[in-house]
């Protein structure tokens, strides 16, 4: 964070200088100080800086000019998303922001922060990262602006784009980059190495037959999938559909390389990398992480609050929800830690508290999960698990059978294997541990999974909810829930059933949280009519409700843009904000609403786009 600390370090300079939207807090769960940590790990010099002015350049030249290259994020979220409601209205708090207050990252970090470091550090290898890139990384719906942007390369002018879940390509840049500065060569013409690193993105001129003109020698032999191209799809709004299944199938198969030709350029998207195998995994998470937010810092971070007894467990998540983005960041292979791991993690937890950092009692653990707490060491029976060895070290690819767009839609895939027992078995582990006052699972469970359990289930509701479990149904239409690939309604009731059967015998009052969502495109007032029948017949008010924000890179963002189902059929799409208003106000009573219909000043209103098309 500064020259000092940097100098107490006994470096004279960086090899790596990374820089990030949110506040600093030394948890796994920031992802750029996660990449930091494991960066040192492999003995690359490596600085972070956090949240800097973006009027001038000088808070990135406080360490100096790093030798191999510099890092952008955006932070956790989509720098629009962190700012902006689903109504367009400005947020007035940033849960990675110290204070939780807003305004501490502009509107586009990764665009702002990747030019502060074009004028810092001139000729130096620029490398964006993080989920704001990674969901931009070929042409996207902005719904911010209601427009159709062109990938996120064509305007940061950065040299390469890491994409999904980023440790085993910025480790590749790293050793490439040195190696190219080891043999001399001038550091201007560094990110010429860096294509074809599994998990990246790069542009490249087209050639004669409209393919890339410089494709890496690993291309060769590989399957090429050749995505709409920016101008089919200005022209063509429902060829983003088609675009973003074929990314998606593209992350999911684990082989296949793509291009989109954009204004007479390649964005090539490299296959992404192997998952990190278990004993990975278990490397990262055990780096001397110290759970605290940098000394800087005067105010409270509410993220670091939430998230700081918190144990992740695995990343990846099978369900492919159509509006989720995780299937194309973490994507639908889960990679898991040890029981060991996990356990080691929670000790050292529960010494933090014992020594009176936190509290004497010893540690309440607020979640041991994921993306989706049961599942936890979930796989494919079918998945080739092996990985071929890239000559440039660990980079290889996997190769999946399947073909599915999810693993648990429309009905749990009978090759998904998901050991609940094994994760039950693990928190029961874990709250044996002296350390330890009590274990909870915040991150939710998939309904469909804990009813192929019963035992599972049992535990997870008499043992391990701390009075609220939360499920997300989303909706009741069964024309919605097949549009979000959720399971039926029956599903969601067999559950909600069984938990209440199992917390009448464990003697607890506990309740389920559903969280439910309004505007989904396909959804119509009827439909949010039917929901609000449904909760008023079980006499549910609900408080977990929010409005579809169409997020870069989903397959839902698109159907929303085009006004489509997957199938090409057309959907009715609740476009402008007092219709989308309209549907989540059907749920929530007009005075729980804050919202209305406006929006920040300099984005367009979004109205029906479709007429204007017609028109």
């Amino acid at each position: 964070m500064s020259r000092e600390e940097m100098l107490a370090l006994g470096w004279d300079e960086l090899d790596v200088l990374l820089i990030n939207g949110d506040a600093y807090v030394d948890h796994p769960s920031f992802g750029c100080v996660l990449l930091a940590r494991w960066l040192i790990h492999h003995g690359f010099r490596t600085g972070l800086v956090a949240q800097p002015r973006w009027d001038s350049p000088d808070d990135l030249l406080v360490m100096g000019r790093p030798r191999l290259f510099a890092g952008v994020s955006a932070g956790a979220l989509d720098s629009l998303l962190a700012h902006y409601t689903a109504f367009r209205k400005k947020r007035h708090d940033d849960a990675y922001t110290p204070g939780g207050k807003a305004g501490a990252r502009p509107n586009r970090a990764c665009l702002v922060y990747a030019n502060l470091a074009r004028r810092a550090f001139p000729g130096l290898p620029l490398v964006l990262g993080g989920i704001e890139a990674s969901l931009r990384r070929v042409s996207h719906y902005d719904f911010w602006t209601d427009a159709l942007r062109r990938p996120i390369l064509m305007d940061a002018k950065a040299d390469l784009l890491v994409w999904g879940m980023g440790e085993r390509a910025i480790l590749e840049c790293a050793r490439r980059l040195d190696q190219d500065r080891n043999q001399g060569r001038d550091q201007s013409q560094g990110a010429n190495v860096l294509a074809g690193i599994p998990g990246t993105a790069w542009l490249d001129k087209l050639n004669a037959e409209g393919r890339p003109a410089k494709p890496p020698a690993t291309l060769a032999d590989a399957p090429l999938m050749t995505l709409p191209s920016h101008q089919q799809l200005l022209d063509e709004p429902e060829q983003l559909l088609r675009l973003t299944q074929m990314l998606e199938q593209q992350v999911h198969r684990g082989d296949a390389w793509a291009f989109e030709p954009v204004d007479g350029r390649a964005l090539v998207l490299a296959p992404p990398p192997a998952p990190l195998t278990t004993a990975e995994m278990d490397e990262l998470y055990s780096l001397p992480f110290c759970r605290e937010a940098h000394p800087v810092y005067t105010q409270p971070i509410p993220a670091a609050e939430m998230l700081r007894t918190s144990i992740t467990s695995h990343r990846g998540c099978g369900g492919g929800c159509s509006f989720c983005s995780l299937a194309l960041h973490q994507g639908r292979h889960i990679s898991s830690r040890s029981a060991d791991s996990i356990l080691a993690e929670a000790r050292a937890l529960g010494r933090d508290a014992a020594s009176g950092r936190r509290s004497k009692a010893g540690v309440a653990i607020s979640d041991v999960g994921g993306p989706t707490a049961n599942m936890w060491q979930a796989h494919c029976a079918l998945e080739d698990a092996g990985t071929k060895a890239g000559s440039d070290g660990p980079t290889g690819m996997r190769k999946s059978r399947c073909r599915r767009s999810s693993c648990c839609f429309p009905t749990v895939c009978k090759a998904f294997v998901a050991p609940q027992r094994k994760h039950v078995e693990l928190l029961r582990a874990v709250a044996a541990l002296p350390e330890v006052k009590q274990v909870r699972v915040a991150s939710g469970v998939r309904a469909d999974l804990a009813l192929r359990d019963a035992e599972a289930l049992a535990a997870y509701t008499g043992e391990f909810t701390g009075g609220q479990l939360k499920v997300a149904p989303e909706h009741c239409a069964p024309s919605v829930l097949a549009l979000m690939r959720k399971p039926p309604l029956a599903v969601f009731e067999a559950f909600l059933e069984s938990f209440v059967r199992q917390s009448r015998a464990a003697g607890r009052e506990q309740y389920v949280v559903p969280y439910l969502m309004s505007a989904f495109p396909g959804c119509t007032d009827e439909d949010m009519y039917a929901l609000a029948h449904w909760l008023r017949q079980r006499r549910w008010n609900p408080r977990q409700t929010q409005c579809f924000i169409p997020t870069p890179g989903t397959i839902a963002t698109a159907m929303y843009y085009c006004a489509k189902n997957e199938a090409g059929e057309d959907i009715e799409v609740a476009r402008s904000d007092a219709a989308r208003l309209r549907q989540h106000r059907i749920l929530m009573p007009v005075a729980e609403t804050a919202e209305s219909p406006r929006k920040p000043q300099g984005m367009r209103r979004s109205e029906n786009r479709q007429d204007r098309r017609k028109r």
